[in-house]
């Protein structure tokens, strides 16, 4: 059978020995010094390709005089800022591994990742500080803290230095200098780019090993996703720890050759503003982003902007026309794609596609399978398989799980990776997300382990057991919502074991729902059957944090 496939792929850089970030950067400053690539309204600063590339030289050249060398792990934990782009171009420039971190992290999350990784330098925002001492044997590693400036630098390098660390402001690393820079190093495409920590499933979480390739490639599907050019403008309001801003929007900026907006945060009634006043031509949503646009007022200048094309992961299909009407979009456009994989099925630009469908194949990159996953044979057509992928050109797929060998192996068997994500797959050949085959949720753009979840839960004294399952979140693409069972020892509440969750996990991963019950489901074996949990959903005797129990 003959299947329409995504054809519309060709590199920007068509030589993979250029697939790394100082050279897309170094190429770009040559092409267009002058032009601006970072605009950052909320500093109201604008740095040009030229700017960027002295800015991460200098970077490199400081980190590098302080002791960083090739490979060496740089944590970064920050909001949205110049400091925090400056930062990864400088560690991509000095050859050494960005590692971005969550900042809804602490206390055992932030110590398994910054554990996991062994960084030897961190950049972090001032607010952050404390969380460091508390996990002081995890962070052992780290010799010396560069601060960003939030109103409390001075405060957060005092506790720091107390704590016996080497703490400076983040300034110190981007001085102007006239001091010769020290030698840079030539990274390869097959080079350690950056560690990002997806969820685990059955375990912590995992920390993907992007090679430079990979994180370029990434960035060039994202090019020819959006049809990116240089006169374009893309804002993102979602986090630059995450790859949905970093690799899928920053980066193929940088490709592209255009400019790059980056704010704090997403406001849904500041957005056509926030549109308007940058020229964004090109965008991207998360979750239920797209349903708080929609439920915006409307205004009878809303279409008067730049705006065509809007990358939305997953596409609210329902709101697609509204909002292509009411703002004068040319363009919705969507991908399945994983940290792990890049992104092997895309959906072409301007084509209405069936509802639900996530994309096309890129068949001439990469090898897709819809299999069992059980026997890892191929399933038939329109059945609901677990999704199987490998790439058809080196480097361009993650190196592993960093320091978790046999977490890469499970993942890889057969000489596959495995998503885990069950999907379907029509006649035509377009592909349909289902379900998750593991016990991961995706709560409003954020990846949660349901172990790291139950682990917390686990933690009060009047818990015996726990489970925690995905439930349907009441927003179009709201993804899932978080459901945990709990068999109590003892006496108590549902407030009482929020207000619990509260102070040792982040507020996405809290659960929203909490079922008392007798016993959990279980196998022959002991594991918890959260099939049979799903099944039961939310029922009357379930608790909701944003009501009280369900009617």
């Amino acid at each position: 059978m003959t299947f329409r496939t995504y054809r519309d792929l060709i590199p920007t850089f068509p030589d993979r020995s250029d697939w790394t970030l100082p050279h897309v950067l170094r190429h770009q400053a040559e092409e267009r010094p002058d032009e601006v690539w970072l605009d950052v309204p909320d500093e109201g600063r604008r740095f040009t390709f030229s700017e960027m590339l002295s800015s991460g030289e200098r970077i490199a050249s400081t980190l590098t005089a302080h002791g960083a060398r090739t490979g060496d792990r740089v944590l970064l934990l920050a909001g949205n800022s110049s400091q925090f782009v400056r930062t990864w171009i400088g560690s991509a420039v000095g050859g050494f591994v960005e590692v971005p971190i969550n900042t809804a992290y602490e206390h055992d999350f932030l110590a398994h990742q910054v554990r996991t990784v062994g960084a030897t330098h961190a950049i972090i925002e001032d607010a952050f500080a404390s969380r460091f001492p508390a996990i002081r044997e995890a962070a052992s590693t780290i010799t010396t803290f560069w601060v960003i400036d939030t109103g409390r630098r001075q405060e957060a390098i005092d506790i720091l230095r107390s704590a016996g660390w080497r703490a400076l402001p983040w300034e110190d690393l981007d001085e102007d200098s006239t001091a010769p820079h020290v030698p840079l190093p030539e990274v390869r495409p097959s080079d350690l780019a950056s560690i990002l920590f997806t969820s685990g499933t059955t375990g912590l979480s995992k920390g993907v090993a992007m090679p430079h390739a990979q994180m370029y490639f990434f960035a060039d599907e994202c090019v020819s996703l959006v049809r990116l050019r240089s006169d374009d403008a893309w804002m993102s309001v979602t986090p630059l720890f995450h790859g949905n801003a970093q690799f899928m929007a920053a980066y193929p900026t940088l490709v592209a050759g255009a400019r790059f907006v980056t704010r704090r945060r997403f406001s849904a009634s500041r957005w056509i503003d926030q549109i308007r006043e940058s020229d964004v031509s090109v965008t991207n949503f998360i979750g239920v982003m797209m349903d708080f646009i929609a439920k915006q007022p409307e205004r009878p200048d809303d279409a008067e902007n730049r705006l065509r094309c809007v990358f939305a992961a997953p596409t609210a299909s329902s709101l697609v026309r509204p909002l292509r009407d009411r703002f004068g979009i040319e363009a919705f456009v969507e991908v399945f794609g994983l940290t792990e994989t890049s992104a092997p099925i895309l959906s072409p630009y301007g084509e209405d596609r069936p509802a639900g469908a996530a994309g096309l194949a890129v068949d001439d990159w990469f090898d897709v399978r819809l299999v069992d996953p059980v026997t890892d044979e191929p399933v038939p057509i329109g059945e609901i398989g677990e999704l199987v992928i490998r790439p058809k050109a080196p480097f361009i797929s993650s190196l592993g799980y960093y320091n978790m060998p046999d977490k890469t192996v499970e993942a890889w068997r057969n000489l596959w990776f495995h998503t885990g994500d069950a999907l379907r797959r029509d006649a035509e050949g377009w592909f349909y997300f289902v379900d998750r085959f593991k016990d991961a949720l995706r709560r409003r753009g954020e990846n949660i382990s349901s172990y790291e979840v139950e682990t917390v839960v686990l933690t009060h004294p009047a818990v015996a057991e726990a489970a925690v399952i995905a439930v349907p979140s009441d927003a179009e693409a709201g993804e899932d919502e978080v459901m945990a069972y709990v068999v109590a020892s003892e006496d108590i509440t549902a407030e009482e074991l929020w207000e619990h969750c509260d102070n040792r996990m982040p507020a996405f991963a809290v659960p929203r729902y909490i079922r008392f019950v007798d016993d959990l489901p279980k196998t022959p074996s002991q594991r918890v059957q959260k099939a049979k949990l799903r099944e039961n959903g939310i029922t009357p005797d379930t608790f909701d944090r944003l009501g009280s129990r369900i009617p």
